[in-house]
């Protein structure tokens, strides 16, 4: 569910060469629904490079570091986030192509003008609108269209789609950040993102190949928040809620939760999270929207007194 139209975010996809006019009036469509367009950010092609167009602010920058940029604006997303791309006539062209195969491989939603003509990539079901078309189911319906298969043969394909591209599981680590006070009710840490569709909930992040989960929390916890902290107790390791919102059934999504205690509530966020706010956990599950992975933590966290 969508709650706000600022909530939505794009990245906009063409060839910049063939379609750019085309690019810059999507981006207009989408950003007049009050729509975020995360990319392209500038609207001036000064030149070319190699065949690829050098925007404002790109000049002598090495194209394929304009490109891995450009589509690390993927990560940011969220989960009210999709890829537009604009492709009038079905040519898709082979950069955009490239940057279609990463947004399957990371499990964005993504739209097209037309059903791409030069490039055998499956498509969703229900995944071709015009910009203004797209704009309009979303501030009507407040939610994405759903791209699910409903016929048998690209059932068949979707699922192997999924099982070549992501991922089968997913192991992350999460915190209830307990601010080390004299308080007998202690105050946590909730931070608010787009990735969680505008909600709150607890700092977390995957756990790199090779990393101990507490190694994993310490270093998410500084980088996302500034905060050195001390991992305290296990309180649940669960599969992803089935009824969250973002549950994927081909993919185990395993989250590992612990307390965490930390010195200071001076936060420094990074650019995952937009807004923080320090409540105790009675008033966090009464006041605050929080997106059902954490509330499930923070409801076993009432429930249970941790011991180390």
């Amino acid at each position: 569910m969508i709650n706000s139209p600022g909530d939505v975010r794009v990245v906009l996809h063409g060839s910049f060469q063939r379609h750019f006019d085309a690019i810059l009036e999507a981006h207009a469509i989408f950003t007049k629904a009050g729509f975020t367009v995360l990319a392209p950010d500038a609207t001036d092609i000064i030149g070319f490079t190699d065949g690829f167009a050098v925007l404002e602010g790109e000049e002598g920058i090495d194209p394929r570091q304009v490109e891995l940029r450009y589509l690390l604006n993927l990560k940011n997303l969220g989960v009210n986030g999709f890829s537009y791309f604009v492709n009038p006539g079905g040519y898709v062209g082979p950069s955009t192509a490239y940057e279609l195969g990463i947004a399957q491989l990371t499990g964005v939603s993504t739209y097209f003008t037309k059903a791409p003509s030069d490039h055998p990539a499956y498509i969703g079901q229900n995944a071709v609108w015009s910009p203004r078309q797209l704009a309009d189911y979303i501030l009507t319906y407040n939610s994405l269209p759903s791209s699910l298969p409903t016929t048998k043969d690209n059932y068949l394909i979707h699922r192997l789609l999924e099982r070549l591209l992501v991922p089968g599981s997913i192991v992350a680590v999460g915190a209830i950040i307990e601010h080390e006070s004299p308080l007998a009710e202690k105050e946590l840490l909730f931070v608010k993102t787009h990735k969680w569709g505008g909600r709150y909930s607890m700092i977390g992040e995957k756990v790199h190949r090779g990393e101990r989960l507490h190694d994993t929390l310490t270093r998410g916890i500084r980088e996302e928040t500034g905060l050195r902290a001390k991992v305290g107790s296990h309180l649940t390791t669960f599969d992803q809620i089935r009824d969250s919102g973002y549950f994927k059934s081909h993919i185990n999504h395993i989250f590992a939760d612990y307390t965490a205690i930390v010195p200071s509530k001076k936060v420094t966020l990074n650019e995952e999270a937009q807004d923080y706010i320090w409540l105790t956990a009675r008033q966090a599950l009464a006041e605050l929207p929080i997106e059902p992975n954490a509330r499930h933590t923070l409801n076993l966290y009432t429930r249970l007194k941790p011991s180390e």
